[in-house]
C-alpha cells in the first residue's frame, strides 16, 4: 500500500509498515497537553529463548494482576490490560480486570499471540508468530475470536490492538476497522524486528498519527527516544549501524547516542527520566509506557529473576510517575484520548 501522502484520495488505509507522511500527524483538542497512557501486555508465561510452541505456558503471576491494580489506583493511574487468548480465558484474570473495568479503573484492549490463539491452522514458527505474517483470512479468524471472547467476558468492545511481538502485517489496518476498532499500539517506535522476521519500525515517529485518510485508525505508538548530542542524527546514525553492527554501543558508552524505551523492563528509572525528556521536550502529546504482565513475579520473563526485582517494576513506576507529576503530565486512558482527538 502507498504512504498517506499519496493515497489521501483513493480512500485506502496506508500501511501501517512505512513511515506516515508528516500531515497524517494527529492533533488533539486545546487543553488535553500532554499525557501518559500505561499498557500491559497482559499474557501468558513462556520461555522467551526457546522456540514458540502452542502448550506448555503458564499463568502462575495472574493473581498478582491484583496487587498491580491496587497499586495504579493508588497512583490514579488507569492501566489498559491487552489482553491474549490464555488471559482471557484465565477465571483469575477475568475477576481481577473484570472488576476494574467495572468500575472504570482500567481498561481492557486486545492483544494477539498468533501461537496460542485458535484456530490452529498454520504451523507454529518464528515467521508465524507475527500475525501479520499469516495468510489474511487466518489472521482475521484468530483476531476475531479474540476479540469476541474479550467482549463475552469483560461486557464490552475492545477498542484497541496490540500485536505480540508488535507483528502488524499489511492487512491488519483494514481488519481492525472492520472489527471496530479505533487505536492501534503496536508500532514500537525506532525498533527493527526484520532480522526476526518482523517489521521494521526504526524509522517511525514517536507522534501518534491516524493510519487511513478516514481518520478511523489511530496509530499510538510504543514509545522511546534517542538520547544524546547524536539524538537528532539517529536516522543517519541507524543506516551506518547497518553497515557497522557495533557502532550503537560504542556511542551508547560514550554518551553520544543511545535509545531509550520507556519501560521497567532493563532501563533505569534514571534512563527512563531522560527519555522522558527528550519525548515531553519534542512536544509529543502522549506518551506509552508498556511492559510484560509476568514480570510482575520473578522467573517468568529475562527482566525479573528475583522477589528484589519484582520490587523494582513497583519503584520504576512509583518513581517515574512522581517525576511525570512533577513535569505536570497527567495520565490518561484510551477514552479520553478518543474524547481528545481531532479528526
Amino acid at each position: 500500500m502507498q504512504p498517506l501522502s499519496e493515497s489521501a484520495n483513493t480512500g485506502q488505509s496506508q500501511s501501517i509498515l512505512s513511515p506516515p507522511a508528516r500531515s497524517a500527524r494527529a492533533s488533539f483538542a486545546t487543553g488535553f497537553g500532554q499525557r501518559v497512557l500505561l499498557t500491559i501486555d497482559t499474557e501468558e508465561e513462556f520461555d522467551w529463548d526457546a522456540p514458540f510452541r502452542r502448550d506448555g505456558f503458564g499463568l502462575e503471576h495472574v493473581p498478582e494482576l491484583r496487587r498491580f491494580q491496587q497499586f495504579c489506583e493508588r497512583l490514579g493511574v488507569i492501566p489498559l490490560y491487552l489482553v491474549d487468548w490464555p488471559i482471557v480465558n484465565s477465571p483469575v484474570a477475568a475477576e481481577i480486570i473484570g472488576d476494574a473495568v467495572q468500575r472504570g479503573a482500567a481498561e481492557v484492549g486486545v492483544q494477539l499471540h498468533a501461537w496460542v490463539n485458535p484456530p490452529f491452522d498454520e504451523e507454529v514458527s518464528a515467521h508465524n508468530s507475527y500475525a501479520g505474517n499469516l495468510p489474511p483470512e487466518l489472521e482475521a479468524a484468530k483476531f476475531n475470536q479474540l476479540r469476541d471472547r474479550i467482549e463475552e467476558v469483560f461486557g464490552a468492545p475492545p477498542l484497541i490492538y496490540r500485536a505480540g511481538r508488535y507483528g502488524l502485517g499489511p492487512q491488519t489496518p483494514d481488519l481492525l476497522k472492520s472489527a471496530g476498532i479505533a487505536v492501534d499500539t503496536s508500532v514500537r517506535s525506532l525498533f527493527d524486528y526484520s532480522g526476526q522476521h518482523g517489521p521494521d519500525y526504526s524509522a517511525h515517529p514517536l507522534w501518534p498519527y491516524w493510519t487511513d485518510a478516514e481518520r478511523q485508525l489511530l496509530e499510538l505508538p510504543v514509545t522511546s527516544a534517542y538520547w544524546g548530542m547524536l539524538r537528532r542524527q539517529g536516522g543517519m546514525v541507524r543506516r551506518l549501524q547497518e553497515r557497522f553492527p557495533s557502532l550503537g554501543r560504542i556511542l551508547s558508552r560514550l554518551g553520544m547516542m543511545e535509545r531509550i524505551a520507556l519501560t521497567p523492563e532493563g532501563v533505569s528509572v534514571e534512563e527512563a527520566i531522560r527519555g522522558i525528556d527528550m519525548v515531553l521536550d519534542d512536544g509529543v502529546p502522549v506518551l506509552t509506557l508498556s511492559f510484560h504482565s509476568p514480570s510482575l513475579a520473578p522467573g517468568h520473563t529475562p527482566y525479573v529473576e528475583t522477589a528484589a526485582e519484582v520490587e523494582g517494576i513497583y519503584d520504576w513506576f512509583e518513581r517515574v510517575y512522581a517525576y511525570l507529576d512533577h513535569r505536570n503530565i497527567r495520565s490518561t486512558s484510551v477514552a479520553e484520548i478518543m474524547q481528545n482527538v481531532i479528526r
